[in-house]
């Protein structure tokens, strides 16, 4: 029994459904932001989901700042920039909107622009997080335009170095939103491949919690209704955009897969983020590209498990079922099947993968993979990835 020990966490307020994007003046006041910083994406702010939402805010009268300077995946000199915006406009607080990018810089602003050290002090490791004052993170309300990493339930943030070229995971308590407003409404114009994309990001959070060692027996019940979501539901939200059931699903499997991982993850996104942080790839896609590999390389730890996982989902064959169930959703998906699928040209030498494979095991993911993830085991699956081998 004495292996019987973990640490539970679980999310903030979240106001889920439809229509529900009209309460954020009443959320702003809720966790008393009088001046929000709105931080969206370049692509995002463009369109008449961001007029729409901003609408709401005049006619509130509630005065706010726009910042868009997010690369698809974060870098310091973003954080930077978002840092100066805020200052200039004194804001006391943020609101976060759009997809993983968007929300991750957006509390990063937030938590960082009271800070007096640099923000790499405050990685994911052993309690760095104590490091910051705590008394001078702003509030932060998430809004998802996406159904995918789960950031508007999480207490952390990616964020790419740009001298190591690594993704680090950035920790505190007060990273997670006071509230969240989850309306699949958001989610209808996204654009198919990000639809797709952000939906294997979540089932990658799922699956991975679900097979993750340790004991957990809540975060293992909400990643496997998790899958049941993405499974049922993903490949409608991409053949009709408009179907809100399909959408709302997806966006309780992005927040479910964001509360399982806690748990941890393992060697898919070991590899998909220096993948991400190298050739700028979609997290989430990647993500889909790399998991058939790493579901095969994990087989001895998993099979039993992933036995229990088909059974519930309904998918017969065991492991095998479950694995071809992944292939199957994949190929329906148009998910790239290989590395050079999804990076037109690739060219990797092998100096080049020894280097993916040194940041792959440095990854903090690394360390609740189900199997030892060593260097030579990186290759091997960097390797099968790039040819499709199975």
């Amino acid at each position: 029994m004495t292996k019987l020990v973990s640490k539970w966490n679980y999310p903030t307020t979240v106001r889920f459904g439809a229509g529900r994007i009209s309460e954020l003046p009443d959320a702003l006041a809720a966790v008393g932001i009088k001046k929000p910083l709105f931080v969206t994406d370049p692509g995002l702010v463009k369109l008449p989901v961001v007029a729409r939402t901003l609408k709401i805010l005049d006619d509130a009268g509630v005065p706010y700042g726009v910042f868009s300077d997010v690369k698809p995946n974060p870098v310091e000199a973003n954080l930077t920039a978002g840092i100066a915006v805020w200052k200039k406009g004194k804001h006391d607080g943020a609101i976060v909107f759009g997809g993983g990018s968007a929300l991750d810089l957006g509390k990063l602003i937030a938590f960082q622009a009271g800070q007096t050290r640099p923000v790499w002090d405050f990685e994911d490791i052993g309690d760095w997080w104590t490091r910051a004052d705590a008394s001078k993170i702003a509030p932060i309300v998430a809004v998802p335009t996406t159904a995918g990493t789960g950031s508007e339930v999480g207490r952390a943030a990616v964020l790419t170095n740009e001298e190591t070229h690594t993704k680090k995971i950035i920790f505190h308590p007060k990273l997670l939103p006071q509230i969240v407003i989850a309306d699949p409404e958001l989610t209808v114009g996204m654009p198919a491949f990000i639809t797709v994309g952000t939906g294997m990001d979540a089932l990658a959070h799922c699956l991975e919690a679900y097979c993750a060692p340790g004991y957990h027996p809540m975060a293992d019940g909400i990643a496997l209704e998790g899958m049941r979501l993405v499974f049922e539901n993903l490949p409608k939200a991409v053949a009709n955009p408009g179907d809100l059931t399909a959408r709302a699903h997806m966006m309780s499997a992005a927040a479910m897969g964001a509360t399982a991982f806690q748990k941890g993850l393992g060697a898919i996104h070991s590899l998909s983020h220096p993948i991400g942080a190298l050739y700028d790839t979609h997290h989430g896609m990647t993500n889909g590209v790399f998991m058939p590999y790493v579901l095969e390389f994990n087989r001895p730890a998993i099979e039993e498990r992933l036995t229990r996982a088909a059974a519930y989902l309904g998918i017969k064959g065991g492991y095998e079922g479950f694995a071809k169930a992944v292939l199957k959703l994949r190929k329906q998906l148009k998910v790239p099947h290989t590395l050079p699928e999804l990076i037109k040209g690739l060219d990797m030498d092998k100096k080049r993968k020894a280097m993916i494979a040194e940041m792959a095991v440095a990854d903090p993911s690394t360390g609740s993979n189900p199997v030892k993830f060593t260097k030579k085991a990186a290759l091997e699956v960097l390797d099968h990835a790039i040819s499709g081998k199975l």
